[in-house]
């Protein structure tokens, strides 16, 4: 098995092991740098050796297809240090976006109330321009760090990212997330953890958080809501292998018996089908699919 320079590179390993659904093939080469010069270490690494590159954060709004994923795989979860200075937040981009509302609650800070309780990563949260309860991370965002293709450190401000409804300009150039920093306002401590409590027990509430599952799977179509077009689609409840359109929110595929990502490309593939004939509507999903069809 290769290795380089401290960092042991993981061969064949399942991603089930890592994703919030549970399921997911094998990766050819994992490896979970800790420092921003390992990072560039293992592109250098892939690039040498011809390999592609994945690049995974916290997995939780993932779905790994049951073939796994070629070439070297990196999960940032080890880059998770957060730091404050003065009105700003800046955060490693392993680091989870409710361990940064926490710090900026800590500090008094106002601003990131809204993702409380999403369980992404902040490289994550830049990545997909994630968001919550009207709420979403471009706003707040200041600057964001990133490794390019060619191995080069460069910071983005935020006027450059091309934030849109779950897109971010480092969807299309390759970038890799290393850090973001959130430009916060002073706020009240006590109406900041409310806020926070308020949002955390409505999503305890309404989200089937029991189970395994990729957070919400679909974007929200214009003029429509995804779960209420699913329920009147006949499919709440509806099962697939070992995944189900969960009971508590039609938006969310839970996986309640051993699922596989076949189960859930099916799902998918099943909710756009019925919702596209009964209501013309076309769900695109709002989870990041990546990796290969099993053979």
């Amino acid at each position: 098995m290769p290795e380089l320079k401290d960092i042991v590179l993981k061969k064949d390993e399942p991603l089930s092991y890592y994703t919030f659904t549970k399921t997911g093939g094998p990766a050819d080469l994992l490896a979970f740098p800790e420092t921003l010069a390992q990072v560039t270490q293992l592109l250098q690494y892939a690039k040498t050796n011809q390999l592609p590159v994945t690049i995974i954060g916290n997995a939780s709004n993932l779905i790994v297809k049951d073939g796994g994923i070629r070439g070297l795989t990196i999960i940032l979860t080890a880059m998770k240090t957060i730091t404050t200075d003065g009105e700003r937040v800046t955060a490693q981009a392993g680091a989870r976006l409710i361990d940064t509302t926490e710090v900026a609650y800590q500090a008094g800070l106002t601003g990131l109330e809204f993702a409380a309780g999403i369980p992404g990563s902040i490289g994550g949260a830049v990545f997909m321009n994630a968001g919550a309860y009207g709420g979403e991370v471009a706003p707040v965002i200041e600057r964001v760090d990133v490794i390019t293709p060619d191995g080069t450190l460069k910071t983005y401000q935020q006027a450059e990212l091309q934030f849109s409804y779950r897109h971010s300009l480092v969807q299309d150039t390759g970038d890799v997330v290393v850090a973001a920093t959130f430009k916060l306002k002073p706020g009240d401590k006590p109406e900041i953890r409310s806020e926070m409590d308020e949002l955390n027990a409505l999503r305890a509430a309404k989200q089937p958080l029991e189970y395994p599952s990729c957070g919400s799977v679909f974007k929200r179509p214009v003029g429509h809501f995804v779960g209420p077009l699913i329920q009147k689609a006949g499919l709440q409840g509806h099962i697939i292998g070992g995944a189900q359109i969960s009971e508590k929110h039609a938006g969310f595929i839970v996986n309640i018996n051993h699922a596989t990502a076949t189960d859930y490309m099916d799902m998918i593939h099943l909710v756009q089908k019925t919702v596209l004939e009964k209501f013309d509507v076309q769900l695109e999903p709002e989870v990041r699919i990546i990796g290969e069809e099993p053979k």
